[in-house]
């Protein structure tokens, strides 16, 4: 199995534990709060990680660029992470996380326009799949 397969199979289930803990968490505690709360242990966890694996001394080897790049993505992620906590607030979990997983489909159509990766019948047919899934899980 190729290792990529591996780490995103842990992603996977990182972010089921994410919605679980999450939805736990929140029960009486305002979700921006929540998240900020979150982002604090995420960074500590972070900081430590790349610490252990000597990272650090590559910030200097950051361009511009993708400085700029990583600076929106990590605004994204907040983002996300603000209404998916704010979803997860008063949505049930399942449903929650089913629409939170439709970013699948919107990462094809944007890695289509602005990446130039193309589109392919299996593509299309597995985010026509995803988005059904997505809405079948939401339909009490």
């Amino acid at each position: 199995m190729p290792t990529w397969i591996f780490f995103a199979i842990l992603s996977a289930i990182s972010a089921a534990l994410v919605a679980i803990f999450g939805k736990i968490g929140i029960k009486n505690l305002d979700t921006t709060l929540a998240t900020t709360i979150r982002s604090i242990v995420m960074a500590v966890v972070l900081i430590i990680t790349s610490l252990a694996l000597n990272k650090f001394h590559l910030v200097g080897e950051v361009s511009n660029k993708a400085l700029t790049f990583i600076f929106f993505s990590g605004l994204a992620g907040a983002l996300s992470w603000l209404f998916y906590f704010q979803a997860l607030k008063t949505g049930p979990t399942t449903a929650v996380a089913s629409l939170d997983r439709l970013s699948v489909v919107f990462v094809l159509i944007l890695a289509a326009l602005f990446l130039g990766e193309g589109l392919t019948w299996k593509s299309g047919l597995g985010a026509s799949l995803i988005t059904v899934g997505a809405i079948l899980m939401t339909l009490k």
